[in-house]
């Protein structure tokens, strides 16, 4: 009886408690763009950030990757966009992908319901300020040889938290009525008020 109480709470708590913690361990997201069909040359270093709630309280989740690639730019975006699209992203066309204009190519993803960013580009060659003095502005020739490549940018939000997909707020003053606090003259004491005759 004991044996078979001790199998009985092995199934019914350890083990969903253990899928459990691993899940929450885990986003699912990163394991999809683990997933990506990409070649290894594509992929050779990847950072993963996560801010905001899984539950979008206060703030919705958002993941971002930053990958190196041992090839240029246009060859890293071609592999990407194919396995973004093999993996069931579609292309999605909208004002403001990119805000401003940027070097490299910046296209916006839609699945399900996420909305995901990719911006790949040249590396950035400039190395890093050495003992606090300032960074030089254009690299030694010695490391031309290591800035070779390209960099990859991945962003994934919720939809409901990308402002993208929303309708943008109007500012018609038609919609407004009128406005409750009518605007002061410089005269501070406004206009006399007519005496009675």
């Amino acid at each position: 009886m004991a044996v078979l109480a001790l199998v009985s709470l092995v199934l019914l708590g350890a083990v969903p408690l253990y899928f459990g913690l691993r899940t929450l361990s885990r986003d699912p997201v990163f394991d999809t763009l683990d997933a990506l069909d990409v070649p290894s040359w594509a992929a050779t270093k990847t950072v993963d950030n996560v801010s905001g709630s899984r539950w979008c309280l206060q703030d919705c989740r958002l993941r971002e990757r930053a990958v190196e690639s041992e090839q240029g730019w246009k060859q890293t975006v071609t592999v990407y966009e194919q396995a973004l699209a093999k993996d069931g992203w579609r292309p999605w066309k909208v004002d403001r992908c990119p805000e401003e204009k940027v070097e490299g190519s910046y296209t916006c993803w839609r699945r399900d319901e996420l909305t995901l960013d990719l911006w790949v580009r040249d590396p950035t060659c400039t190395p890093p300020p050495v003992d606090g003095e300032p960074a030089p502005s254009a690299p030694p020739a010695t490391a031309a040889g290591k800035c070779a490549g390209s960099l990859v940018s991945v962003k994934v939000r919720n939809a409901i938290d990308d402002e993208r997909t929303g309708p943008t707020p109007t500012t018609d003053p038609s919609l407004t009525g009128e406005d409750p606090y009518p605007t002061l003259t410089d005269d501070p004491l406004g206009e006399p008020t007519p005496s009675p005759s």
